[in-house]
């Protein structure tokens, strides 16, 4: 299916690896032009060269990258001197840190809020006048599935994840959806990248069995039998920024194989 996105621009944040990098990929092979975005050099210039080896002769993708960390003040300066007007904006940064919510001070609930609530907001605020403007416009933002079945060693993310689906309920209802401009969440589940290590290992801490055994037991919990990958998320995620999509907006888009158990 022809997305009918080629040629616009996209900002994609934490796009060097996992989530971020699928998303990039799928919208590359879209022909869409790039600039992404992460805190990592080295990983991110490496990704780069990869997207520009594998879709800039076949599709025309441009792509630009930015070693910036996204959720400063002085990071997003430096994203939107390189390229103000974008077309399409994923927004995604890397989750709090799981533990145990009576070890979590001030500091550590404003650094949350500050990167996955706060820091989406912003980017959000500086680009959607520009795609109201032009008549197109997409925005997804990477949450996670924890929005609608919280885990219990992901607190800080559970609260600031909420906090932005609550501010998009809101603002993708606006008058930006009558001038073209969507605002969608997506909401991950397990996929096999280094934020479910890092989750896996703190159970295994918690629980004192072992990350193979946390990892079969969690597989088996997934009515699809595994884990997803990037690529899988990133075609989701394309799709949502396509032009079949514009009826859709303010939603909660739900990948994770099936693993949530509500009705709605």
């Amino acid at each position: 299916m022809d997305l009918g996105i080629k040629g616009k621009w996209a900002l994609v944040c934490g796009a060097s690896k996992g989530l971020g990098l699928g998303c990039a990929q799928a919208l590359a092979a879209e022909g869409v032009n790039l600039l992404i975005v992460a805190r990592g050099a080295q990983a991110l210039e490496q990704s780069a060269m990869n997207l520009r080896a594998a879709y800039a002769e076949k599709t025309g993708a441009e792509v630009l990258f930015c070693a910036q960390d996204i959720t400063t003040v002085a990071g997003r300066e430096a994203v939107f001197a390189m390229r103000a007007d974008f077309d399409i904006v994923v927004t995604n940064a890397g989750g709090p840190p799981p533990g145990d919510f009576r070890d979590w001070d001030r500091d550590a609930w404003i650094k949350a809020v500050d990167a996955n609530m706060l820091t989406p907001i912003e980017l959000i605020k500086a680009t959607v006048d520009g795609m109201a403007a032009r008549g197109f416009g997409r925005i997804v933002n990477i949450t996670s599935s924890a929005v609608k079945s919280p885990i219990d060693i992901l607190g800080l993310s559970n609260g600031a994840r909420s906090g932005l689906t609550g501010f998009v309920a809101g603002v993708a209802r606006s008058s930006l959806a009558a001038k073209g401009v969507t605002i969608n969440n997506l909401l991950p589940g397990k996929f096999d990248t280094d934020r479910i290590a890092a989750t896996v290992k703190a159970t295994s801490a918690k629980t004192g069995q072992s990350v193979e055994d946390i990892r079969r037991l969690q597989q088996a919990q997934i009515p699809v039998g595994r884990y997803g990958t990037p690529a899988e998320f990133g075609q989701v995620c394309a799709f949502l920024c396509s032009q079949q999509a514009g009826y859709m907006t303010g939603q909660n888009v739900l990948v994770d194989g099936g693993a949530f158990g509500g009705t709605f």
